[in-house]
């Protein structure tokens, strides 16, 4: 595999390491992963490309894709071929072809998320995968308030829609898909962490207010590396205090990650 620099994706994994929410959200992916061996999967949304990476090592001829032609070219720099660039209604990719699709936080990025659900419905097999990873909507909640308060907006985050609650994911997935499995995770101090860290690195990224919002990529931290040394420093003071989100379990999370399965019966009408 061709790729980054070694140095340039070491760093990325480093500021991976450093980030309670991506770690969960990774963890979070990764419960509902199938085996992938021999499969052909799709990531759509990942990021700067770390998760991109990290999926990948799980085995499985994948493929990547997103909507602004800085963070594709920022995940082919981590994980070399099968990146491409989709404007959140279709794809060129053939009928029928994945085993597997997770989205990563994209939905929320795009005002035709229901002819995309309709566009996966065409590329994936009888019996695919998809999981789906979104913003849980808590419009009455402390962090959302807290967001809004500091400027960390929807259009901020490039969002067309704050996020999805379970029951309107489910009917956005529906007919086509049928949620088997879901959850949510990422509760009030993961949440306060990343605020913090969302207006740090609002500061450093070249893509701000971006479709895709802030996206940090290897020379955003190679320009600011006594802010990232900065960060390192605070991380096991902050990872000690998002431990208390345990103490939280009776509280849905303000990250929601669904299971479902394609449904026979639409390709069949």
């Amino acid at each position: 595999m061709t790729g980054a620099p070694g140095a340039e994706r070491k760093m990325l994994l480093k500021l991976y390491e450093k980030s309670i929410l991506k770690k969960a959200k990774h963890r979070a992916i990764t419960q509902y992963l199938p085996d992938t061996d021999g499969k052909s999967c799709l990531d759509i949304g990942a990021d700067n490309g770390v998760l991109s990476y990290l999926l990948r090592q799980r085995g499985g001829n994948w493929y990547s894709a997103d909507l602004e032609l800085s963070v594709v070219e920022s995940i082919r720099d981590m994980v070399g071929e099968n990146v491409y660039l989709i404007d959140g209604a279709s794809t060129e990719f053939p009928d029928n072809h994945f085993d597997l699709v997770v989205i990563i936080d994209f939905l929320e990025h795009i005002r035709s998320d229901k002819q995309f659900v309709t566009e996966l419905d065409r590329i994936m097999k009888d019996d695919a995968c998809l999981i789906v990873n979104v913003p849980h909507d808590k419009p009455r909640s402390p962090i959302r308030r807290l967001r809004l308060a500091v400027g960390l907006t929807d259009d901020k985050h490039g969002h067309v829609r704050p996020g999805y609650t379970l029951e309107s994911l489910t009917q956005l997935l529906s007919p086509e898909f049928v949620v088997t499995e879901h959850h949510t995770y990422s509760r009030f101090f993961v949440e306060l962490f990343d605020v913090v860290v969302s207006l740090l690195f609002d500061r450093l990224s070249q893509d701000s207010g971006a479709r895709k919002g802030v996206v940090v990529r290897a020379n955003d931290l190679k320009k600011h590396q006594k802010k990232f040394q900065v960060f390192s420093i605070i991380y096991p003071f902050v990872w000690c205090l998002a431990q208390i989100d345990r103490l939280l379990f009776f509280t849905s999370g303000y990250s929601l990650i669904v299971k479902s399965q394609r449904t026979q019966s639409t390709r069949d009408g």
